[in-house]
């Protein structure tokens, strides 16, 4: 299992250029997504939540039609561990190819 550690800035920082797409945001990992539609949008937010389970690693979202946003940070840590870059990563892995944006 992957530590639940809290990564210092400059960790963060060098982590975010292996994850094109999210930013860092009121201490959360962030990103906007825009799909064509509500389906397509929530297909996305489906097919992640099922790597959100095998993680044990929810993350905190919201969806209005074609838009999701996912921000990132694990409460028991105080902070963003190596467990949210790796989620982030595993989203953009669902993305690629994919019409998110």
């Amino acid at each position: 299992m992957m530590k639940r550690e809290r990564l210092s800035d400059q960790e963060i920082m060098t982590a975010l250029k292996d994850a094109p797409g999210w930013t860092l945001h009121a201490g959360k990992l962030h990103r906007e997504l825009r799909f064509p539609s509500f389906v397509e949008a929530f297909g996305f937010m489906s097919s992640i939540a099922l790597v959100a389970e095998s993680l044990n690693h929810h993350p905190e979202w919201s969806n209005v039609y074609g838009k999701v946003i996912i921000e990132l940070s694990t409460h028991d840590a105080g902070g963003i561990t190596a467990m949210d870059i790796e989620f982030a990563k595993r989203a953009n892995a669902l993305l690629r190819g994919g019409p998110g944006t």
